[in-house]
């Protein structure tokens, strides 16, 4: 082992441990990771500490580990809270508090005063009914908890769709959030480690379709040094209030009156993954260096453009990724399924009109 290992133990398995452990390597780190079954994509880049109704296998893999981070928001805080009593657990047990529940995120966006939707949670038809009066129509009622890629969401455009909204995801806590006329959608990735080093990368654009993420382009074109500098300015205030260890991402909307904040993820990010072969450090070896005590890597692109697009159902062509310069295929070894992350393809190009080039040239990976 060198000076600098370190044995990192992942709560999950998937796609995000596999990239996070294939960044590490190289530092000198050590991986293992605490996920259902042998099938998942991160379970032969480590030991697998498979979860069991006979075998404390959480306990194993906390045994092992020198840090604990993890994939998901979603991931049992009052899990992180236990394993933060041996081992240490990042980002932290607030981080992971604040960004699973939707009401608590935009709470604390007010507390920072970074702007974003009115919002208000509900928890009946009459409450979601009051709501409605109070923030107006078009508006977004989602889960408070759990819900991604679009899932758990449903847009209410006119009163008559009220009840239908309540009937379909309702039964539970909500939020009702005002809806955002936005020129586009953006996000910014930054990183933070216990020494306080904060680093940042530039803001990116997104492209959405039927709720899942299929195409970034970094950086966001026409990104004034003004807009880049609010955005860094927000997560330097979450970064800082959240004593926050590792990648935090932040979704947002820009705005005639500026950027609007979203929703936040304490993790590495689908948008960020061009950073692989697009910026100097990877977000994934910079999680990894934040949570390990090492210094933060150079968040620079390495070329004037950048572009990820996801591979979702169905694998696709790859052959034709591979034929082409400058493109970069990751598959993360998932079978085929309706709706489903199987991998990205990273480009990086000189001029735009070379980056949307190769694009056309993928256009079977994007939606028709």
């Amino acid at each position: 082992m060198t000076p600098f290992t370190k044995r990192i133990g992942v709560l999950g398995a998937g796609q995000l441990g596999r990239m996070l452990a294939i960044a590490g390597y190289p530092l000198g780190q050590k991986f293992g990771f605490y996920g259902s079954s042998d099938d998942e994509p991160s379970a032969m880049l480590g030991h697998m500490y498979k979860q069991s109704d006979d075998v404390d296998s959480l306990g194993k893999l906390v045994e092992f580990a020198d840090v604990i981070t993890y994939e998901s928001e979603n991931t049992d805080v009052e899990q992180v809270r236990q394993i933060a009593q041996t081992t240490p657990v990042y980002p932290g047990e607030k981080s992971l508090y604040v960004s699973q529940h939707r009401g608590r995120e935009k709470g604390l966006f007010d507390q920072l005063n970074i702007p974003c939707a009115p919002y208000q949670i509900v928890d009946s038809l009459d409450s979601l009914r009051v709501a409605v009066a109070e923030i107006g129509l078009p508006a977004v009622l989602k889960t408070t908890t759990e819900g991604y890629d679009g899932k758990g969401q449903f847009v209410i455009k006119e009163a008559s769709q009220i009840e239908q909204a309540w009937s379909e995801i309702g039964n539970r806590e909500l939020i009702l959030e005002g809806f955002v006329d936005f020129k586009r959608e953006l996000s910014i990735v930054a990183v933070r480690n216990a020494n306080n080093q904060h680093v940042y990368y530039p803001l990116v654009q997104n492209v959405h379709h039927e709720g899942i993420l299929r195409y970034t382009i970094a950086p966001a074109r026409d990104i004034t040094d003004d807009i880049q500098q609010q955005a860094e300015q927000y997560m330097l205030a979450l970064l800082d209030e959240l004593d926050h260890v590792g990648v935090l991402t932040l979704e947002l909307f820009e705005t005639e009156q500026g950027l609007v904040a979203n929703e936040m993820a304490p993790r590495v990010h689908n948008s960020g993954h061009w950073t692989i072969e697009g910026a100097l450090t990877s977000q994934f070896e910079n999680h990894v260096r934040a949570i390990s005590g090492l210094p933060l890597g150079d968040t620079s692109p390495r070329q004037p453009l950048a572009a990820m697009i996801n591979i979702i159902g169905e694998t696709g062509p790859v052959e034709q990724v591979l034929s082409m310069p400058n493109a970069f295929l990751h598959l993360y070894d998932k079978a085929e399924r309706a709706g489903r992350k199987l991998g990205h393809i990273n480009l990086i190009a000189e001029t735009e009109d070379e980056l949307f080039s190769q694009i056309k040239q993928l256009e079977a990976f994007l939606p028709k």
